[in-house]
């Protein structure tokens, strides 16, 4: 087959195919970037102490020392304890005696217990979250991060399944299917009248989450043209991405019901069925199936939509080694059978691993930072858009492995210096915890189109499915280092600095992709170092020379080497 970019390199970069394909398939992406996040605000913890009920005879001053104060491990602070008040019958026999709390009675000598009549929470920031509705607090606090772990189970699942359906049945109709997964079932969410049922659609919301986010990925990555698919693979996307995730502050400031939130998230969804008859399949992936007539009426298509006659013939008979791979169906298994893609791939999955760590740990962690909630939001979605941006420059005229290692290595080092940061200087911790925020995303969106142009076509979405899934490992622990918060408010930053800086160098190992054309075969595949090609037993020069003498070698090579 002649090269794919080469055969339709008459469309054009730019015309109204390529601008179309471009900005659908951007729109798409949207969705994601506040159905992966809505959890900041629907599962935050506001301020909360235990009940006293309203029907309990208690003075004034005994109705305001009824809850003990304990020290902040974050602030230093005495500050009412969350998860205990005085026993209420040793309170209201006190209280009933005429005694007064801290003048006749030493407070520590009264007797605790825990908050038995539920809990009183803050509503100045929000009406209604999780967390308020079902009592996610104190014993039962630990069902918090997991319900964002939850959510990356069914990540890791749909990754599992969908890049290999994607391979099989084709890019368009998986990314249209899981948005409808993830649009429907964050419907039905609205209405989960406890929490395991909450979770167990929101595991099925992650199966679709990244699966439609893959799918467009790679449907763009195939159809654009390599300059264009640079700025798609890098800005485009993530752009939109982030647009969606600057959304998600917004909408949540005016809609506190959690509820509500949702259900205001879930509409957009619904926008998106039109576009089935405006987004095409990729033609390469039908080329890799052997499906040439399909492949041409697309391109066909193109030329008409831009404006220009296509040739008579435009794909050659396929090239055989592509009929000989895509003849067996290759799976997930493929991407560890041989030696160079074994070590392409355990790199890059640990690669992955790393960046949904720090960015997934960074992003929940803006409802614990100093200030409001939903402007601290609103800032971390703000610094994608120019980690993004540079993420194009670099991607554009950088190395690719370069790249990769360089912004890795910034972010481990700007997180490792929050610890650092005295106390008191809230804001520039602030500051060093966005810098490192902006340099992890740049990463993220540089080994999504990196990892794009190692893989061949036909593993390329069953790789991006694996390496989103080995990375959900990643993505299932996030919440428990922000959770660590509660032992000590540096361990996070230290332990997600020392592995970032650490995948920084590691991805060094990786092979160079940067002017490459697209690998269609497995055989086309960039090397890894200690991974070279096999060549052939090689002849002593003596042995060379007889083997002329006796016409095994032909006569050009006989006259090149005796000519050396």
């Amino acid at each position: 087959m002649t090269d794919y970019e080469v055969a339709t390199a008459f469309l054009g970069e730019w015309g109204h195919f390529q601008q179309q394909v471009f900005f659908l398939l951007c729109l798409t992406v949207i969705p994601n970037g506040f159905s992966g996040m809505f959890i900041v605000f629907v599962g935050d913890t506001p301020s909360h102490r235990c009940v006293i009920p309203a029907n309990v005879n208690l003075t004034a001053a005994w109705r305001n020392h009824s809850i003990p104060l304990e020290l902040d491990s974050n602030s230093g602070a005495l500050v009412p304890s969350k998860c205990s008040r005085y026993r209420l019958g040793d309170v209201l026999s006190l209280s009933d005696r005429g005694f007064l709390p801290g003048v006749d009675v030493n407070m520590s000598n009264v007797p605790t217990e825990s908050c038995l009549d539920g809990w009183e929470y803050d509503q100045s920031v929000y009406i209604s979250t999780i967390i308020t509705e079902w009592d996610l607090v104190c014993d039962d606090r630990w069902k918090n991060p997991l319900t964002f772990s939850i959510f990356f189970c069914g990540v890791l699942t749909g990754s599992f399944v969908s890049g290999q359906l994607s391979d099989r049945y084709g890019r368009k109709i998986v990314l249209f299917v899981t948005m409808a997964v993830q649009t429907v079932f964050t419907f039905i969410m609205v209405f989960a009248p406890s929490w395991p049922v909450f979770c167990a659609l929101f595991f099925i919301v992650g199966m679709g989450h990244i699966s439609n986010y893959v799918a467009a990925f790679v449907l763009g990555t195939e159809i654009l043209s390599p300059k264009v698919r640079t700025i798609y693979s890098t800005a485009g996307v993530s752009i939109f991405f982030a647009a969606g995730y600057m959304f998600l502050p917004l909408l949540a400031y005016f809609l506190r019901d959690w509820r509500m939130l949702l259900l205001g998230l879930t509409l957009p969804g619904f926008l998106y069925v039109p576009l089935w008859w405006f987004i095409p399949e990729s033609p390469r992936w039908l080329l890799s199936r052997g499906r040439v007539e399909e492949a041409e009426a697309i391109v066909r298509d193109a030329a008409k939509k831009n404006k220009i006659k296509p040739p008579p013939v435009i794909f050659s008979p396929l090239q055989k080694e592509l009929q000989c791979e895509t003849s067996k169906a290759l799976n997930i298994c493929d991407l560890l059978r041989s030696p160079n893609i074994r070590w392409i791939s355990l790199t890059l999955w640990l690669v992955w691993n790393t960046l949904t760590i720090a960015y997934f740990a960074l992003s929940l962690n803006t409802a614990n930072l100093h200030g409001n909630a939903y402007f601290n939001c609103f800032v971390s979605a703000l610094v994608e858009i120019p980690a993004y941006t540079l993420s194009w420059v670099m991607f554009r005229w950088w190395s690719r492995r370069l790249s990769l290692s360089s912004t890795l290595f910034m972010g481990g080092v700007f997180l490792l210096f929050v610890q650092l940061m005295p106390a008191n200087l809230v804001y520039l911790s602030i500051t060093l915890e966005m810098m490192g925020k902006c340099a992890v995303t740049t990463a993220f969106a540089i080994v999504y189109a990196y990892t794009a142009e190692l893989y061949p076509t036909v593993l390329r979405n069953t790789a991006f499915g694996a390496c989103s899934m080995a990375s959900r490992i990643g993505s299932i622990i996030a919440p428990y280092f922000i959770y660590l918060r509660s032992y000590s408010v540096s361990l996070p930053y230290i332990l997600m600095g020392s592995i970032t800086v650490a995948s920084g160098l590691l991805s060094l190992l990786l092979p160079e992709s940067y002017g490459m054309p697209l690998p269609d075969t497995i055989s086309h595949m960039q090397h890894f170092p200690g991974c070279c090609k096999k060549t052939p037993y090689k002849l002593t020069n003596t042995e060379e020379k007889e083997k002329v003498a006796e016409g095994t070698f032909s006569l050009e090579q006989g006259a090149s080497l005796l000519s050396a």
